[in-house]
């Protein structure tokens, strides 16, 4: 008797066990993601009363990207109830970060790199959704973006199902990061309209402006004017936020974050990149 009472104790806590294991594993695949490749708090921070020109990475948002086409303005995505997304639901927010539509059916516009966060997995958009949900509320007010321009209808059909990519394929597992890491939507050249020209996917050549002063994304391709002559070990050094010579690079790249990227993923991307077709810089030299 006292055997069966163990048991069945056993039986009715073994599936919240599970379950709290399950959260712990999402959590921390999250919290991986979001604090290397995702980088979402790059983005999504909010700006510090107490110094001029910094932030605060606490996803509160109100960080502002002026541009020609738009005026936008990163939102609170904290569990913030009135100001955040504290009342949305797990789908609502799976379908703003990988469809790029709010709970209201708007259509959420640039910098917000939806094309590439559509290659977003099942199991790594749950994982970010949970760390989302464990991050402290933060109450920050912001104002909303305005654009110039009209914005798609949609991004395509919304995104029902993605598998997971298998770590063994290295190329293609190391493309699934720059995917999810939206390398390419700074590092490919654009036309007049704002598009990706992605024949020269890899080139290089945007501009960035900022208090840092100017940057210019740099050819990812194994070109000549690329990563060519570059060695495995400088380009993780690059990516982590140290040139060649040794020094520091220019935001806006999220070198605070990238840092954080495991070796065996850092591999993965390296070897992605050294398999891009070569192309010429593609921006002035």
């Amino acid at each position: 008797m006292h055997a069966r009472l163990i048991l069945f104790f056993l039986l009715l806590i073994a599936p919240w066990r599970l379950v709290s294991a399950h959260d712990d594993s999402l959590l921390a695949r999250g919290k991986y993601l979001m604090e290397s490749v995702v980088a979402c708090a790059n983005c999504h921070a909010t700006p510090d009363s107490n110094r001029e020109g910094a932030f605060t990475n606490n996803l509160g948002g109100g960080r502002v990207f002026d541009e020609p086409p738009f005026r936008a303005v990163a939102p609170n995505i904290t569990p913030d109830a009135q100001t955040g997304i504290g009342r949305w639901t797990d789908a609502q927010i799976g379908k703003a970060i990988r469809d790029g539509v709010r709970p209201d059916g708007s259509i959420i516009g640039p910098p917000m790199p939806i094309g590439f966060y559509r290659n977003i997995s099942d199991a790594d958009l749950a994982a970010i959704i949970v760390y989302l949900r464990a991050r402290p509320p933060v109450h920050h007010v912001v104002e909303a973006s305005t654009y110039h321009v009209p914005l798609p209808p949609n991004y395509g059909a919304p995104m029902e199902h993605v598998a997971a990519t298998s770590t063994r394929d290295t190329v293609h597992y190391g493309e699934y990061l720059a995917n999810i890491g939206h390398c390419m939507e700074c590092h490919t050249p654009r036309g007049d309209h704002g598009q990706l020209i992605t024949a020269h996917l890899g080139a290089g050549g945007q501009v960035f402006n900022g208090a840092w002063g100017t940057s210019v994304s740099r050819n990812l391709t194994p070109d000549e004017s690329g990563l060519k002559r570059w060695t495995d070990a400088q380009i993780a050094k690059a990516i982590r936020g140290e040139s060649r010579e040794g020094m520091h690079y220019k935001p806006p790249m999220a070198y605070a974050w990238y840092r954080n990227i495991k070796d065996s993923d850092m591999r993965a991307l390296i070897a992605y990149l050294r398999s891009l077709k070569p192309q010429p810089f593609a921006g002035q030299r």
